[in-house]
């Protein structure tokens, strides 16, 4: 088997003459028109030689599928399932004195690892028996936090479902309802409206201050944008009690301006606009570089290029960054407490009253310990997690095309736009002609 063409043929391309026919005295060669080249020389002519292979004969070996679940693999976890369980009971049964469920759950984790690690030792070699313990570890932990939160959604929603199913819950408020009123009077419309107000204000805030501050930091940059950038992920970790304790101190107890509806959007907005601020941040740092390139490349102005080609590109992630910042501020509690006030009645003047909100009023109730207000701040939190978790599967949704790609409406209304431009371009052309 040759490795390629051989020395000879090399020469002939290279100097443009023809194939060498012989060799004479002193390394000299003789081509076919009768001259000779004394300073080509040419070596024994080598040839690569492939090895036999040690396994000829053998079956080729079998490659382990990492993802693949086999029946030894659900033997060995019933079978530590087993030996876990009968272990942990006799440790807190029988032969010791332990008692708790927390400790049981703990040592019956803990043996069950070490089960399922000799188990699948037996059969596999150290990095298998690794891959499957760490895996276990992380399914394990998985449905332990996916257990949790279905458990705190699915209590809410069951503790407050009754009051959900009067239609007065959702248009009318508490202040005619006593304490004992049973579920078909009152309801929490007072808070509804007010949290539309309280976050409607914040999102007028903090959407323009959030989309510029992130533009500043992806597009600016230098000394400056690394300060304003460490302060947003320092508030990003700050309690929203102290955005509640800021606007107590400088609106209400300095401005004399009382609780409000306002106050209680301005100490959201605080909150709500890190959270922007590092989302758009994000997403405006995912648009390819080659467009702002271009778009210099033909002559735009830095502003130019921000308006019409990066903040369109990243639209959807933008959008899903003002989602996100609406479901973090629309559960915000501990501001809105000390801002707002509680009221019981329906108030639709942002400027002038307290004006409640679905988590304060979720929190007033339950506090109450009646039974029928207890269930009414049940069905206000369980109604609030619904909310929410619409606006992340909105945010989901939106935010599931990356920059730059289109749905079909924007890619029909691109194509309309191409195609008026091309019959532009033709009259423009005929018209020069």
């Amino acid at each position: 088997m040759s490795n390629g063409p051989d020395a000879r043929g090399l020469a002939s391309v290279l100097l443009g003459r023809p194939e060498p026919q012989e060799r004479l005295d002193g390394g000299s060669v003789r081509f076919e028109d009768g001259s000779s080249d004394p300073t080509i020389e040419f070596g024994p002519t080598r040839r690569t030689v492939v090895p036999r292979r040690a396994h000829v004969g053998l079956p080729p070996p079998v490659r382990r599928r990492t993802r693949q679940v086999t029946s030894s693999d659900v033997y060995n976890l019933l079978g530590a399932l087993l030996v876990s369980l009968c272990t942990t009971y006799l440790l807190f049964g029988v032969l010791a004195s332990f008692s708790g469920l927390i400790g049981f759950v703990i040592v019956f984790y803990v043996i069950f690892l070490v089960a399922y690690a000799v188990l699948v030792s037996i059969n596999e070699r150290g990095p298998t028996v690794r891959d499957k313990i760490m895996t276990s570890v992380l399914y394990s932990t998985a449905m332990l936090a996916l257990g949790a939160l279905s458990w705190v959604i699915l209590s809410t929603v069951w503790r407050g479902h009754r009051p959900l199913g009067h239609l007065n819950f959702y248009t009318q408020d508490l202040s005619t309802t006593g304490n004992f009123a049973p579920r078909s009077k009152g309801g929490a419309a007072h808070a509804l409206v007010g949290t539309l107000w309280q976050v409607g204000i914040a999102l007028v805030l903090t959407v323009p201050l959030g989309i510029t501050c992130a533009v500043f930091l992806s597009e600016v940059g230098g000394p400056v944008a690394r300060l304003v950038r460490t302060v947003v992920e320092a508030m990003t970790a700050l309690p929203s009690i102290v955005a509640g304790l800021f606007i107590y101190i400088t609106w209400i107890v300095t401005l004399h301006e009382g609780h409000s509806g306002l106050a209680a959007a301005l100490a959201i907005s605080v909150t709500m606009l890190p959270i922007m601020i590092r989302a758009a941040d994000v997403v405006l740092r995912l648009v390819p570089g080659n467009l702002r390139e271009a778009s210099c490349a033909l002559g735009a102005p830095t502003w130019r290029t921000v308006w019409h080609v990066i903040l369109p590109t990243a639209r959807s992630g933008l959008t899903t960054s003002v989602i996100l910042a609406v479901a973090w501020g629309i559960g915000e509690t501990a501001p809105v407490l000390l801002t707002a006030g509680y009221t019981t009645y329906m108030n639709t003047n942002p400027l002038r009253g307290p004006m409640v909100s679905l988590p304060l009023a979720a929190y007033e109730l339950v506090k109450t310990g009646i039974k029928t207000m207890v269930e009414r701040g049940f069905a206000v939190a369980a109604f609030l997690l619904l909310v929410v978790i619409v606006l992340f599967a909105i945010a989901r949704i939106v935010g599931g095309r990356g920059p730059g790609q289109l749905s079909k409406m924007q890619r029909r209304r691109a194509v309309r736009a191409s195609r008026r431009d091309a019959q532009r371009f033709a009259v423009a052309d005929g018209g020069r002609a």
